[in-house]
């Protein structure tokens, strides 16, 4: 495994443009205009702006948000001296996790210079480029006089992520470690083996937290590190402890905490078993800590473990510090990194792993269900709410402690600013989700006994969104919950195949054999199908016991909207319905129907569509700009699905001239402006960029949607119910936890209308 590893490796970074990272323009530059702004002469002007004020390289260049990460290859990963050229590949990757992670941009600078007065003279001459500083992979106890050096002698940040990075990653994992156990900061004995960057940053930031000095004992290759010992050089003596404690099976005995940044194998299980109750062990020696999770786990069954290796739980990965530590000071224009912003960083990571985990991280790392316990004391590095977490906390710790030369104001919107930047930022669910907590509905849960229908209904419960029922085998609920750690705490659950429920039965089967008497359905055949879920879930909503309906889960389509129709009806004159979906890209929502219910529409029906699926968009507070696509263009082709699109227009502008909509037209046309006022401009859509699309039948809109969604990347959000005069929503079959919430969401905006008026059509 190891040599195919080493194999890929090779393979990967000379494969096409060698190496990780590259410089792109961020300008135009395709005109000799454009060049002239550009360079000369446009340029000096500029330049002579920043010669003016100084700051202003900030405004006018990309020192804003560049990073300097500068290596002598004196330390590299678990490689040694290897030399500024051999640590390259490191840098770079260093680089690709700045941007794929923050956003910030990253040259790589190797310095074949190992004296310290040289590299300090190369760092302080080059500064001036840069937003900031991240130093990498230089051995101690060098780096600690460089780093020094460096923050009192420059006016930008500088990070040694070796010392620093480590440090407040593990320190968050501490602090919740600490209070998964009930053991208090400044009562616990830690040992921290390894005396090299990286140990003494970490224990300087555990004092700093509430470590007692006496209580910290530091080890190196030559033993426990006593004021006896005459070895040691300044930055070793400030952990030199007055102590008998020579080995560390000696320091073990009695320990609540071991930290590890030495070497593979050091620790046995019978020092583990020396250690105190409930004890903490961050083995971190890479790739092989000093003692294995198995064997550890095996020694101990109260062991919180944490180790460097992602294959383990609790990965002190320092993926989660660095990138979004330097997003938020550079977004400040910090003039340094100091120890308040290092512990904002701290304790908002701590505190994002005792929240619910999005599902997109669940499913990353193959777990159905992480919570906040032994085995996920830390965040895991691909959780997307690292930056907008992390990051403002580190920028207000350096506007409150006045490293900032810029001041946020508004730091909600600061949040949404970052999600955008990282593609994260979903500004229309954002106001669906927000408009369904102002006013949360009862919103009933078919398929409950599923496990990613109760996981959204633990979410829509503790985020506000609806006041949720589940309906389901009661003991089949409790049980999935139980065994999955799913907290559905006070939710009612409703079985409607209980005895429980037997009079409602007799009640609902009642109603609806009026409603259906004369379409051919008996009494018995409607007290049959109260015990189908389906069309006892949409009875609760047509009596009023709940606000909207959520079905789909595990039923076929067609079988969910039956009783719907059957039930509820519709709430247009001619009895119609279709199927919507929000189709999220990165250019902003798109609403497509008809997707799921009319196979081969007739021009009348496609008119229906749009009006049904222009009221809907109305809901999200969205003016509906609409186009009818076909595969021609205004009457190239004058049969099939083109002329049924034709005339559909015709009647949608005779009967509705204010409605935004024309066609029919090619896709393309639909989605690109430019292109459709050059060749059609006399278009109703004019310059009007559309957010609406209709399809001509059913097929097309089908494949659009699903292709947008596998090959576009496309957030897909439906099917959404048209045309039904109650909240009645489907869930495609299989749906996502995220997908559930979602049209969750969904369904209490649509209960919140009050007055569900009837659409003439």
């Amino acid at each position: 495994m190891a040599n195919q590893i080493n194999k890929d490796a090779l393979v990967y970074h000379e494969t096409g443009r060698p190496g990780k990272i590259e410089v792109i323009p961020t300008k135009p530059y395709s005109t000799q205009y454009d060049l002239s702004l550009a360079y000369s002469p446009g340029v000096a002007e500029p330049c002579k702006k920043i010669a003016e004020t100084p700051d202003d390289v900030y405004k006018y260049t990309a020192k804003s948000n560049l990073v300097a990460v500068i290596s002598n290859g004196t330390a590299v990963l678990g490689l040694g001296d290897i030399g500024a050229a051999a640590g390259k590949p490191v840098m770079e990757g260093k680089g690709l996790l700045f941007k794929v992670f923050a956003d910030v941009d990253v040259f790589d600078i190797e310095i074949d210079r190992k004296d310290v007065e040289d590299m300090i003279e190369t760092i302080k001459a080059i500064s001036p480029t840069f937003g900031g500083i991240n130093l990498e992979d230089i051995k101690a106890p060098e780096c600690f006089e460089i780093e020094e050096r460096l923050k009192k002698e420059l006016d930008i940040p500088v990070f040694h992520d070796d010392q620093h990075g480590t440090a407040i990653i593990s320190a968050a994992g501490l602090l919740n470690a600490l209070e998964l156990n009930g053991k208090k900061i400044e009562d616990i004995k830690v040992v921290v083996n390894g005396a090299g960057a990286s140990g003494i940053s970490c224990s300087k930031l555990y004092i700093s937290l509430g470590v007692k000095s006496e209580n910290l004992f530091m080890l190196d290759s030559k033993g426990v590190i006593s004021v006896d010992r005459t070895d040691l050089n300044k930055y070793k003596q400030e952990f030199a402890r007055k102590t008998k404690l020579k080995t560390l099976e000696d320091a073990l005995k009695g320990a609540d905490v071991f930290l590890g940044l030495s070497k593979a194998g050091l620790v046995s299980k019978k020092m583990l078993k020396s250690m105190a109750k409930d004890p903490i062990v961050f083995a971190m020696a890479n790739p092989d800590p000093e003692i294995s999770y198995e064997d550890a786990t095996d020694a101990r069954d109260d062991v919180i473990m944490a180790t460097g290796r992602s294959d383990y739980p609790n990965q002190v990965n320092n993926v989660l510090g660095f990138p979004f530590i330097f997003r938020g000071a550079l977004d400040v224009k910090a003039k340094s990194i100091n120890e308040e912003m290092k512990k904002a960083a701290v304790y908002a990571l701590a505190e994002l792993a005792k929240q619910e985990v999005p599902e997109t991280v669940n499913l990353a790392y193959k777990s159905k269900n992480l919570v906040f316990g032994k085995e996920y004391i830390i965040p895991k590095p691909l959780d997307p709410r690292l930056i907008s977490t992390i990051t403002p906390a580190v920028a207000k710790a350096a506007i409150e402690t006045g490293v900032a030369r810029h001041k946020i104001k508004d730091w909600d919107a600061y949040k949404i600013e970052l999600m955008k930047r990282m593609g994260l930022y979903n500004q229309l669910i954002k106001s669906i989700r927000i408009k369904a907590r102002q006013n949360p509905k009862r919103i009933l849960f078919g398929d409950a006994n599923h496990y990613n229908v109760l996981k959204a209904v633990q979410v829509v419960k503790l985020e506000g969104i609806a006041d949720p029922i589940m309906l389901g085998n009661k003991e089949e609920i409790l049980r999935i919950a139980e065994e999955n750690q799913v907290d559905i705490t006070g939710i009612p659950i409703i079985d409607n195949r209980s005895n429980k429920e037997a009079k409602r039965i007799e009640g609902y089967a009642e109603i609806l054999f009026k409603k259906r008497q004369r379409k051919g359905l008996t009494y018995q055949d409607a007290y049959d199908l109260m015990y189908n879920r389906n069309y006892f879930g949409v009875m609760m909503v047509e009596t009023g016991e709940a606000d909207g309906f959520l079905c789909g889960f595990a039923t076929k389509y067609a079988d969910t909207i039956k009783p719907a129709l059957q039930i509820v009806g519709t709430n247009n004159s001619l009895n119609h319905i279709a199927g919507m979906y929000i189709v999220m890209t990165k250019k902003g929502p798109f609403f497509f129907a008809d997707t799921t219910v009319n196979i081969r529409p007739e021009a009348r029906t496609i008119a229906d569509t749009t009006l049904l699926t222009a009221n809907e968009v109305r809901k999200f507070n969205m003016v509906p700009k609409i186009a009818i696509v076909s595969y021609s263009n205004f009457g190239g082709v004058r049969e099939g699905s083109p002329a049924r699109a034709k005339e559909a227009v015709e009647i949608l502008h005779r009967d509705y001239p204010d409605l935004i909509v024309d066609g029919e037209m090619q896709a393309n046309y639909a989605f690109n402006n430019e292109l459709r006022m050059e060749k059609f401009p006399f278009t109703k859509l004019k310059d009007h960029e559309v957010n609406t699309i209709i399809f001509p039948n059913l097929s097309a809109g089908n494949i659009a949607y699903k292709m947008m969604q596998e090959i576009g990347e496309a957030e897909v959000i439906g099917p959404i119910m048209v045309g039904i005069r109650k909240p009645i929503h489907v869930m495609q079959m299989g749906s996502s936890v995220r997908e559930i919430e979602n049209m969750s969401a969904i369904a209490v905006v649509d209960a919140q209308t009050t007055s569900r008026d009837i659409v003439q059509l």
